[in-house]
């Protein structure tokens, strides 16, 4: 029972870390898992089936064929070892240890010497020589072909190829079994390119789209910074230079004992009261989420992401018509729908609604590939900081959010502000509540 649950564990913990994966990084292990499985397959076909014949052939020829089997093993073993090295070594994340390639050629060597020994004292008819040439080098080329430009894997591979050849004559092997073994190392060698350098150049495409996109993120955020703080400066700088002065012009005319010392310090009070309103307004600004911003922010940011994405009635009276309180609010909604349909599940299209109903405004956020990964907008049991920070933000307009699954794998987000909102109510100083 104990293993059992053990096993279960494990598979449960495979399945949340697929789930915690990106889109990218899922293809990206997919792609590497179908190339780790690619020489084991072959190995089971390629290289045992012609070897079942040569067991009857007595002991040196049953000795061969299952030292030839043992070493493909390692060799497979060895090429899904450096699987991983090669590709990084391919996207220039990372150097490959060249060390790691002697292992691998001293059993390339010990498989050629093995498959030319069976040839000549083993009972290989003509298909199956051409199969266990087929299955000698593909283990080794699969990291091999991206270490190196496609000319060098193609010469080192005419040079091996000439090698064998040669020795199958010098071993006496027949014409027409040269030939079959000429014809399988072309095969192989172009099945090995065409299936491989295909699959890394693609997803170094992809990772390097990912990253650009995250540059670009980043950039945005530096220049939305930068803004911001330029526009502090220009909302302060002038004014404080003025308040230092006019302190300074205070301080001159009290030591001299003008009574017009008062009536800069009051001037100095009603530039720095002017100021702090500045400020505020300029940090409501930067905060502030505008929903036609919003909505193409959103719809360029999810079809970057290959979802999607429908917006409807952005140009009606439940969009640009609606007060700018309310498209402030239903901003804020999108922002955060936005983000949680690229964090969770795995959608392929989304869907974002405006509408109105009576004297209110409706936004529906509704997308598909909905799985068992938290969700930020969760049922209301769920709880989510995202979903709290909306609820308090709408409720203090009148406004209700709703969220959860809605049958068919879909997930939908609906908020709804009233037309005329409470106006907000302001503290002791003046400040919006």
């Amino acid at each position: 029972m104990r293993e059992l649950d053990e096993v279960i564990g494990r598979a449960r913990k495979w399945r949340r870390d697929w789930q915690e994966r990106t889109k990218l990084q899922r293809i990206d292990l997919y792609t590497q898992a179908t190339l780790w499985g690619l020489p084991w397959v072959f190995l089971i076909s390629w290289g045992l089936l012609p070897l079942l014949p040569v067991l009857d052939e007595g002991p040196v020829a049953a000795g061969l064929a299952a030292a030839f089997f043992a070493v493909n093993i390692a060799q497979c073993a060895l090429s899904n070892r450096n699987l991983g090295a090669a590709f990084a070594h391919h996207r220039g994340t990372a150097p490959f240890p060249r060390q790691r390639l002697r292992l691998p050629t001293v059993l390339l060597g010990a498989l050629t010497g093995l498959l030319v020994a069976l040839a000549t004292t083993g009972d290989l008819k003509e298909a199956g020589l051409a199969l266990l040439v087929l299955e000698v080098p593909l283990a080794f080329a699969i990291p091999y072909v991206l270490l190196v430009p496609v000319r060098t894997y193609l010469l080192h591979s005419a040079a091996f190829t000439v090698v064998l050849v040669a020795l199958l004559v010098a071993f006496g092997v027949p014409v027409g079994l040269l030939v079959g073994a000429a014809v399988s190392m072309t095969v192989v060698v172009l099945l090995v390119l065409a299936s491989v350098r295909p699959s890394a150049w693609s997803m170094s495409v992809m990772w390097q789209a990912e990253e650009a996109r995250d540059m670009q993120a980043r950039l945005a955020v530096a220049e939305e910074r930068l803004r911001f703080g330029r526009d502090m400066h220009d909302v302060l700088g002038r004014n404080l230079s003025v308040i230092a002065l006019k302190s300074e012009l205070a301080v001159e005319l009290a030591q001299r004992g003008n009574a017009t010392a008062v009536d800069q310090m009051v001037e100095v009070q009603r530039i720095a009261r002017a100021s702090q309103q500045e400020v505020r307004d300029v940090v409501r600004g930067y905060r502030e989420a505008d929903l036609p911003t919003e909505l193409l922010g959103a719809k360029g940011v999810l079809e970057a992401a290959g979802i999607t994405c429908t917006v409807l009635g952005a140009d009606g009276p439940a969009g640009v018509g609606a007060p700018a309180s309310v498209q402030a609010a239903l901003g804020w909604v999108v922002r955060e729908a936005a983000t949680n349909v690229l964090r969770h599940g795995d959608p392929t299209r989304c869907v974002i609604r405006l509408t109105t109903t009576g004297d209110a405004v409706a936004l529906e956020v509704e997308n598909d590939g909905v799985t068992d990964a938290p969700q930020t907008f969760g049922p209301a049991d769920t709880g989510g900081s995202g979903l709290t920070g909306l609820r308090q933000r709408l409720a203090a307009l009148g406004g209700t959010l709703e969220a959860g699954p809605v049958g068919d794998g879909l997930f939908r987000v609906t908020a709804t502000v009233p037309v005329t909102a409470p106006r907000p109510r302001r503290s002791l100083f003046g400040e919006e509540r």
